[in-house]
This record gives structure tokens, sequence and C-alpha cells, in this order.
């Protein structure tokens, strides 16, 4: 093990094949130049918490003085960008007593896992974690304090999974790398001294959309059996027509354009954008083990996690749905600058502490 400041940041990941052109399918091109970072102006921002405006002002300024995001291939050129946006969130945050990158192979490459320990202990329960990032973005390095404070305050070891990125990997390879590495913890935990049999899977964004297809992948081929799924602000469907996204069109970060590019990069086959392990929300939910959903007012995938909540119970799954006021998608990594941030934290631990006993 070795302390996190010492841990080495992950290649760049490079355009794989067809020199950089990808197809384009049904209004799901994978081919755009819209920029990532736009926000709505201060005077149409009096609904939101105050502390998310005051911190949406420092990612402005952060981002004014950046190459700006585009959604164009190769993508490549504009993750360094949007890293060192999303980075402002990750410093600070719970020292670990134990930290350490391990590895698991699976679909033909070995994929990086990052293992945090609060405490030395060999039967800490494990939470894996999977960032989000419409599948296109992020890093196991930018949700790195996010896994820092569910580590802490819920005394559980994290795993996080730096899954192969889109479109570079296009389904099912995210999920099927998902699924890997928590049947390798559940199997092999003990030589990464962490308990096997105690997993809870979590995730923001789309990466709470891979724990929905990890955990469903799971059930129907016999694998481990899970003690709960965390999921933030989850995409669920492919559905882009939906009141949340009708009514934060623009001026919220997130938008339906944004969601409709990361689908084209992500299934741009229509058939793949239904198969429950891409769109969960379309699947039999039945057997799916307790759920915590946690959304932000302010945010277009909000329908999603409201509808995803609704058909879990709907099939006996014990769920809890929480939704924040005023805040935008995204907002679980902010917790060094808005208190709701904080809070929907401490809950999701709270939780995960009752699901692990």
């Amino acid at each position: 093990m070795q302390p996190i400041g010492s841990l080495p940041r992950r290649p760049s990941r490079l355009l794989a094949a067809a020199g950089g052109q990808l197809p384009t399918t049904r209004g799901y091109g994978c081919i755009s130049r819209i920029s990532k970072g736009e926000t709505a102006p201060m005077s149409n921002r009096s609904h939101w918490d105050p502390e998310m405006a005051a911190y949406q002002k420092i990612v402005d300024a952060a981002a004014a003085k950046l190459p700006p995001v585009k959604l164009e291939i190769p993508l490549d050129p504009h993750r360094a960008s949007n890293d060192a946006i999303s980075m402002i969130s990750a410093a600070g945050g719970p020292r670990m007593t134990e930290s350490a990158d391990r590895w698991v192979f699976a679909r033909g490459r070995r994929i990086l896992c990052r293992v945090h320990k609060p405490r030395t202990d060999k039967s800490l329960p494990t939470l894996v974690y999977f960032h989000g990032g419409g599948w296109v973005w992020a890093s196991i390095d930018t949700h790195d304090r996010l896994t820092r404070e569910y580590a802490a305050g819920a005394e559980v070891a994290t795993v996080s999974v730096d899954y192969a990125l889109a479109p570079e990997a296009r389904f099912p390879q995210a999920v099927e790398e998902c699924a890997a590495v928590v049947r390798h913890v559940a199997a092999h935990g003990t030589d990464w001294g962490l308990d096997g049999s105690r997993i809870v899977l979590a995730g923001d964004s789309a990466g709470g959309n891979l724990a929905f297809g990890t955990a469903l992948l799971l059930r129907d081929t016999n694998g481990p059996k899970l003690r709960g799924i965390l999921a933030n602000y989850p995409v669920t469907d492919s559905n882009l027509d939906t009141a949340s996204y009708r009514a934060y069109t623009d001026g919220y970060g997130l938008n339906a354009d944004k969601m409709r590019f990361y689908w084209g990069c992500y299934a741009p086959n229509e058939a793949d954008r239904i198969n429950p392990y891409a769109a969960p929300l379309r699947g039999d939910l039945t057997g799916l083990p307790p759920t915590l959903i946690q959304l932000a007012e302010l945010d277009v995938l909000r329908s999603d996690g409201e509808a995803m909540a609704e058909k879990l119970k709907a099939a006996g799954v014990p769920t809890q749905l929480e939704t924040y006021e005023g805040v935008l998608h995204g907002f679980m990594r902010f917790t060094e600058h808005v208190q709701k941030s904080r809070q929907a934290v401490a809950h999701g631990c709270d939780w995960l502490r009752k699901m692990m006993l």
C-alpha cells in the first residue's frame, strides 16, 4: 500500500480504430461540437442553492482559463480540460490508512482498480464504485475524493473501477468489465484485504447506470450476491423526452444534446440502447438488492431516477429515493463547497453501514 499522493495517473486513452471516424445513428450521432460547460447566467440562478451557485462561479472561472471542452471526435484533446475542471472537486478530503492501485484482467485488458481503506482491517466490507462522466469522460482520479468520503464515513473499503471509456470501447464492454471486477472482489477479495462477501455497488450518473447494469448482469449470470446499490442521479434510460429533460433544457450543465452525444458514443446501435444492461429501466428488476437513489432537483436525469425508483418498488425491491433541492447534476462531488453535498454523502454513508451489517 502507498499514500494516495504517490499513486500514478492513468495513461491517456487513444482512439483505437477507423481513424477517429465513428458512425452516426438516428439522432444519436457521436459527432458534435457542443460546448460542455454551458450553464445558466447568474440572473437565472435565483432558485439555485446559494452554495451551489457560488461553487458554479468557481468552476466557470476555472473553465474560462482552459481550452473549451467540445463534444467532438477524437475526445482525448478535450478530456484533459474536462478532467482539469473535475479535479477542482477532488482535492482534499479524508486521508486513508491504506491506498493502492490493483489490476483485474478481463475483456482482453488489465482493468485498473483503486483500493482505499480507512483503517488496517482485513474484514472491511466493500463498496465497488463506478465513476460518472457520460461513459466518455472522467476517471478514478476525478472521483477519488468522493470514494474516500464514502470509505471514511461508512467505514468500508472502496474499489474504484477504471472501466474502458466510449467511444473507444462501446457497450457492453464497460458493464462487462465492471461485472468482472465485482466477481474478482467476491472471489479473491482477501488477496486485497477485503471482505468479498459484503459488496455494495455504487456510481454517479453514467456510473449509476453501470451499477444497475452490472447488478442485472450478475443476477442473470449467477454472480455474487450483493448487499445493495447506491445510485447518484443515475442514467436509467435512453429516452431523452421526459419531464426533467423538458424542464431543465439549458443552463443547468447537463442537457439533452450532451446526453444524445454520450449515448451515441456508448451505444450507437439502436438495439443496444434498449438493452436492460444499458437502459436498466427497461429491464425486469426483480431480485435486485436494496437500493438508495439520490437525485439533484435541477437535473435532466431526475425523471430517470424517479422512474427507476418506482419500478424498483413495483418489483419488490426495498428502495429509498431522495431529491436535494436547488442543486445540479454532479453535486455529490462538491463536498468541500456545498453543504447539501455533504448531507447527501453523509446519508449515503449511514445507509451503507446498515446494508453492510
